[in-house]
């Protein structure tokens, strides 16, 4: 497959899936340690730093993920327009690091904590009706083979009913 095919799905003709699971960014070296994972996928409330483009060095908190415009939005970080009012400028999260990390999401910090979600506790499996029957038939070894004198063959039925 062309390298252009590749890049043209998983950028222009990708699903809203894999196009979330691209709004992915690293973790600062405190947090990369505490938790032992590179990255994480953004959400808003994240305490970020630029390190790329035009607002390099801006720190703070997303206000908004956007899947369509694969990039989030950063409070402080806005364009004014030639009419007035301010722009939200959409930067993309591998152009972030993750300082501070929204722990509200209590999904979000078991998985980071490589804790199991918890269970619910199913209850002790009972046997059924057609296990008891099998449980009760005896088992074929215990039968006793009977030989092939004591069975009457197909030719010897033939004859007896003639």
């Amino acid at each position: 497959m062309k390298p252009t095919l590749i890049r043209n799905k998983m950028i222009y003709q990708a699903t809203a899936v894999v196009k979330s699971r691209q709004l992915c960014s690293h973790l600062s070296k405190d947090l990369w340690k505490k938790y032992g994972k590179r990255s994480i996928r953004v959400i808003e409330g994240d305490t970020i730093r630029v390190l790329r483009g035009e607002f390099r060095g801006v720190a703070g908190k997303i206000t908004k993920v956007s899947i369509q415009k694969n990039g989030v939005s950063v409070e402080g970080v806005k364009k004014e327009k030639l009419k007035g009012g301010n722009l939200d400028v959409f930067i993309h999260p591998s152009n972030l690091i993750v300082t501070d990390l929204n722990n509200e999401d209590k999904w979000r910090q078991n998985k980071l904590e490589g804790k199991k979600t918890p269970v619910k506790e199913s209850k002790p499996k009972e046997t059924t009706n057609t296990e008891q029957k099998e449980a009760k038939k005896p088992n074929k070894e215990s039968i006793p083979k009977e030989t092939k004198e004591s069975k009457p063959t197909k030719n010897e039925k033939k004859g007896e009913e003639k």
